[in-house]
């Protein structure tokens, strides 16, 4: 059966300028990070990305090493955008990056020239596409020349392989120099991508939330959920299916602490209060301004995206609640 899209998505779906520049991103974007590679079912990939668009969900945010295994999940996403999707490229944001580990040797890492736009061709291959919306570098380089990074990212726009820039996981006084040189080339550097969080503020203290917002640079947060401890998926006990159980690369029982329990549930309780659940707070709360442009859900199913989608009809954090939350957090 083909696909086709609700008439009504972009009734539903809050729209955000990109910093000071012309685009526009969706206040809740799908990251691709887990559940879309070779151990996705792929028919669900295919739902998720419907789902998403359905509702306004413009933006699909991927990464050459995203997966498992690497690559597979802008094949996956490919797939959808090119037999599903294809005749509504014009309106969805595809961003891809590179900057971690994503071929052997000394070519396949980091910042280098080489490595960023032979990545970026390889991207495009998967992903089956002429371009990507917005190409980011993955990660500060300490031994590249960040000139000659920001140099191949300009390449990349110049090349008509990539529409705009951005930079994922700087922090302000690396962002200054990034921008310094890009605004210089007249580079459409437009964007930065930052691990953000009730429980992980990290970008409030390195100044980067402050820099890009002075520079006219939008925000997309990752991890809002703080890898799912922020969701009542830990309000009780770790359930088998979690990620703590399954994974544990990026959260482990160690991070469970009671006195994190504590907070969780006293989170928790907040959100019910507000009629919200812990994980839609928890997204409001990184929208709480106009200096972060876009939240990123993860998602292993449909159901979860609808859920998250709501946030943007949902009544925002009000100040009392804001200091509330930071209370909490404080104790």
């Amino acid at each position: 059966m083909t696909y086709k899209p609700n008439t009504e998505r972009y009734k539903t779906m809050k729209f955000n300028r990109c910093g000071n520049s012309g685009l526009m991103l969706p206040a809740v974007s799908l990251g691709c990070w887990h559940n879309f590679g070779t151990n996705a079912d792929f028919d669900n990939v295919k739902q998720m990305c419907f789902t998403s668009f359905d509702n306004g969900i413009t933006h699909f945010d991927l990464a050459n090493n995203y997966g498992p295994e690497a690559g597979s999940a802008e094949i996956n996403v490919g797939k959808v955008l090119n037999n599903d999707l294809k005749a509504y490229r014009d309106e969805l944001i595809i961003s891809t990056k590179a900057g971690y580990p994503m071929w052997e040797g000394p070519y396949g890492d980091w910042g280098s020239r080489k490595y960023l736009l032979s990545s970026l061709d390889q991207s495009l291959k998967r992903l089956s596409l002429d371009y990507v919306d917005i190409f980011y570098h993955h990660r500060p380089d300490p031994n590249t020349p960040i000139e000659e990074t920001m140099l191949a990212l300009d390449h990349t726009v110049k090349s008509g392989k990539a529409l705009y820039v951005g930079l994922s996981n700087y922090n302000g006084k690396q962002l200054e120099q990034a921008a310094k040189i890009l605004d210089s080339l007249n580079c459409p550097f437009i964007i930065n991508q930052n691990k953000y969080s009730i429980f992980d503020r990290t970008i409030e203290n390195n100044g980067l939330k402050e820099v890009s917002f002075s520079k006219g640079k939008g925000i997309i947060a990752f991890s809002p959920l703080a890898q799912g401890l922020l969701s009542d998926r830990y309000l009780n006990d770790i359930p088998e299916d979690s990620r703590i159980k399954t994974d544990g690369r990026f959260l482990s029982e160690k991070n469970l602490t009671e006195a994190t329990l504590i907070k969780i549930r006293e989170l928790n309780k907040l959100a019910k209060e507000r009629g919200q659940s812990l994980a839609q707070m928890a997204l409001s709360w990184v929208l709480k301004d106009d200096k972060v442009t876009s939240v990123l859900i993860g998602a292993s199913k449909p159901s979860q995206i609808l859920e998250n989608a709501k946030i943007v009809n949902q009544a925002p954090l009000s100040d009392e609640e804001l200091m509330l939350i930071d209370k909490i957090c404080n104790s």
